[in-house]
C-alpha cells in the first residue's frame, strides 16, 4: 500500500511560536491537505542554529509591545531543538504572553510542541527530523548525496539565477551545503568539501539541499512557502532528478492579517492602510482647506528677500494646510472603516512590519474560534486573508 501523500510546510521553531506566520503556513497546509485527503505535516526545523532568530520576540507590557531576547545557555552553533527550555524560561514567556501550557521537554522543541498543541488537535502531524527513530534510517542516503558534488550544481544554478535577475536569498558559493551535526549535544558545525563526518555525528543539509531530505524522509506532493522560501527552493531545481526524487509542487503561503473586532476592512486596502494613505481609504467627501488656500503672487515692487519670504511663508501655510486635509481624510476614513485607521495600522503594521511577521503566534494558538476562522479561509485561491478577532 502507497504511503498517503503529504502537504508539507515549516519554519525553524522559534520561543512562541514566533512569528505568528508560521501559523498561517501550518493552516494553510492543513487546509489543503483536507481538500485533496492528503496528511498535513508541520516539520519543525530543529537542526537549524540561528540562535537570534528564535530567541528575539515581541511580547506585551500592558498596551506596548515590548522587545524580549531569551538567553539560552549553550555553546554558540547549538541547534534550536536542543536549546535548554527552562522554568525561567517559561516564567519569562508567561509575563509576556500569559500562562502557558508546560513544555513537553525541558527544550525549545519541548515548548513549541506544548504550544502547537490546537494544531496538532486540529490534525496536523508535527515531525521533528532529528528524531533518532527516522534519521540513522537515512544517513547512509546522506553520505551518498554528499558523495555526487551536488555543491557543484548548486553554485551552476545560482549563477544562472543570477543572470537572469532572480532573488538569491542564499548564496551556495559562500553558504555551505553540509553540516555535521552531533546528536549528543546538537552541536552544528559547518563542514567543507573533503571533510570527513566526526564519528557519531549526523550529516546535516544546509538550507539548499534540506527541500530534498524533506522528500527522502516523507511522501511531499506538496508543500506551503513563503517568498523568501521558494527564492531558495530554486537552487535545487536541478538536483531533484539526478537524485531520483520528485519536485513537489509549490503552494505560496498566503498572508494573515487579524482584524481588531469592530473594525472593516478589505483586503485591497490594505495598502493604503500601511502607507496611511487615509484617503484611498475613505477620502474626504466635502471641500478641503488646500482647495480653500489660494497662492498670490509676489509683488515685483517688493525687495528680493521680502518676495522669497513671501513664497516661503505661503508654501509653510499650503504644507500645513495639507496637514488638515489628512485629518480629515482619517476622520472619513474612521467612519468607513469603523474605527481609528492609525489604531488599525499600528496594529496590522507593528513597527512598520506586516503583523504575521512581528507578533508571535502564541495569542493565536490559544483561541480556538480564531484558529478555525482562518482555517475556514484558506481556499488556497486568496493570497491575503482578513480574519476579524473573536
Amino acid at each position: 500500500m502507497s504511503p498517503r501523500p503529504v502537504i508539507a510546510t515549516g519554519q525553524q521553531i522559534g520561543a512562541g511560536w514566533s512569528p505568528a506566520l508560521s501559523i498561517a503556513k501550518a493552516l494553510a497546509a492543513l487546509a489543503e491537505a483536507r481538500r485533496t485527503g492528503a496528511e498535513a505535516v508541520y516539520w519543525l526545523a530543529d537542526e537549524d542554529h540561528d540562535r537570534a532568530e528564535v530567541a528575539s520576540v515581541i511580547g506585551r507590557k500592558g498596551q506596548r509591545l515590548v522587545h524580549h531576547r531569551f538567553r539560552f545557555d549553550t555553546r554558540l552553533g547549538t541547534a534550536t531543538g536542543w536549546l535548554p527550555w527552562t522554568r525561567q524560561h517559561q516564567a519569562e514567556a508567561s509575563a509576556l504572553w500569559g500562562p502557558l501550557p508546560e513544555p513537553q521537554a525541558p527544550t525549545l522543541r519541548g515548548h513549541v510542541l506544548a504550544l502547537g498543541q490546537p494544531l496538532w488537535d486540529r490534525g496536523l502531524r508535527p515531525f521533528s527530523p532529528t528524531d533518532p527513530k527516522v534519521r540513522e534510517s537515512i544517513q547512509s542516503e546522506l553520505e551518498r548525496w554528499r558523495t555526487l558534488d551536488l555543491e557543484a550544481l548548486l553554485v551552476q544554478q545560482a549563477e544562472a539565477l543570477e543572470s537572469q535577475g532572480a532573488p538569491l536569498p542564499l548564496d551556495p558559493r559562500l553558504q555551505a551545503a553540509w553540516f555535521s551535526l552531533d546528536p549528543q549535544t546538537g552541536r552544528r558545525q559547518r563542514l567543507e568539501r573533503g571533510t570527513p563526518l566526526p564519528e557519531g555525528h549526523w550529516l546535516s543539509p544546509g538550507a539548499a539541499l534540506r527541500p530534498l531530505m524533506q522528500s527522502l524522509m516523507l511522501p511531499v506532493t506538496a508543500v506551503v512557502l513563503g517568498p523568501s522560501e521558494r527564492a531558495y527552493w530554486r537552487l535545487c531545481e536541478p538536483l531533484w532528478e539526478p537524485l531520483g526524487l520528485v519536485m513537489p509542487t509549490i503552494l505560496p503561503r498566503p498572508s494573515v492579517f487579524v482584524v481588531p473586532s469592530g473594525f472593516r476592512v478589505s483586503a485591497d486596502q490594505i495598502d493604503a492602510l500601511r502607507l496611511g494613505a487615509w484617503e484611498g481609504l475613505g477620502p474626504w467627501p466635502g471641500v478641503l482647506p488646500t482647495r480653500q488656500f489660494q497662492l498670490a503672487a509676489a509683488d515685483t515692487t517688493w525687495p528680493l528677500p521680502i518676495q522669497e519670504r513671501f513664497r516661503r511663508e505661503q508654501a509653510r501655510s499650503l504644507e500645513r494646510l495639507g496637514k488638515l486635509d489628512r485629518r480629515l481624510h482619517r476622520e472619513a476614513a474612521s467612519q468607513h472603516l469603523g474605527g481609528d485607521p492609525e489604531f488599525l495600522r499600528q496594529t496590522l503594521f507593528p513597527f512598520g512590519r506586516p503583523q504575521e511577521r512581528v507578533m508571535p503566534g502564541v495569542p493565536w494558538l490559544r483561541n480556538g474560534p480564531l484558529l478555525d476562522a482562518i482555517l475556514d479561509r484558506m481556499d488556497g485561491a486568496h493570497p491575503v486573508i482578513l480574519v476579524e478577532e473573536p
